[in-house]
């Protein structure tokens, strides 16, 4: 019964507060666009709040603008783990739209959404979201292009590690930065999270969402840490499978020290 009532209760407060925000949020998009990147940023911070998850940073996020940060992906709540830290819009994959609820609140978020099944349109993917970067939106990239099981990482997909490229090609500035960032979800209620007990925070995307949006919620209290690593500078001469593999080893490196803060596995 405690739980029912703590689930209910979170829901009421989130709803409230969304539904509060939204409309200032609407008018901050059009009239004052980056004080709209303020509003995501306090909604993820009062979420996970409630939810009782800890965030625990190291290293810095990159202070320079254009930025891409090429992170590894867990689970669906990534995203508020990231927008807390930061002031921060996403790149989903185009299915997203099609999520009751949560298309709206990614759109808030000003989200950028891909086919990646879609090679052809790889290129023009790429162009939007290096005209974002050009705009001052520091671009987050979940790069293995789907959640993972928690315990390893999937292979990064290259094709939108062009989009720093384009950019510095159509704005003539000297830098586009790309800072690869290392996700992991380590502890529920203060124990260590196993290799069997990932499942609790994990998304794989062959699990229902709603059933592990529930557990998720009603468990709560994870700690997840975060690791930004050293940013690369894109050059013109840099290939992006080159630049994908150097962010892919950047990350698992940062990935594999954080699992050992609590793990000897």
């Amino acid at each position: 019964m405690a739980a029912v009532i703590r689930l209910i209760l979170i829901v009421t407060i989130v709803l409230a507060a969304t539904l509060v925000l939204a409309p200032v949020q609407i008018v901050l998009m059009h009239a004052a666009p980056n004080l709209s990147r303020k509003i995501p940023l306090f909604w993820h911070r009062m979420v996970l709040g409630l939810l009782g998850v800890r965030v625990h940073v190291h290293g810095t996020m990159e202070k320079r603008r254009p930025l891409m940060i090429a992170a590894n992906h867990i689970s669906w709540s990534d995203i508020m783990v990231l927008g807390s830290i930061g002031e921060l819009c996403f790149i989903a994959k185009d299915e997203v739209k099609a999520w009751p609820g949560i298309n709206w609140l990614a759109r808030m978020q000003r989200t950028v959404f891909v086919n990646r099944q879609r090679r052809r349109d790889a290129g023009v993917q790429a162009d939007t979201i290096a005209s974002r970067l050009l705009q001052g939106d520091a671009m987050v990239l979940f790069a293995e292009g789907t959640t993972g099981n928690g315990n390893r990482l999937l292979p990064f997909k290259s094709a939108l590690f062009a989009a720093p490229q384009i950019a510095l090609e159509q704005s003539g500035i000297d830098h586009v930065a790309v800072q690869p960032v290392a996700i992991a979800y380590n502890t529920l209620h203060g124990m260590p999270l196993g290799r069997y007990h990932q499942a609790i925070a994990a998304w794989p995307g062959d699990i229902a969402l709603t059933p592990h949006l529930k557990r998720f919620v009603l468990e709560g209290a994870f700690d997840v840490d975060v690791a930004f690593g050293e940013c690369i500078d894109i050059t013109p001469q840099t290939k992006r499978k080159e630049l994908a593999t150097a962010c892919q080893n950047e990350v698992r490196k940062h990935f594999s020290t954080l699992r050992r803060l609590y793990h000897r596995e």
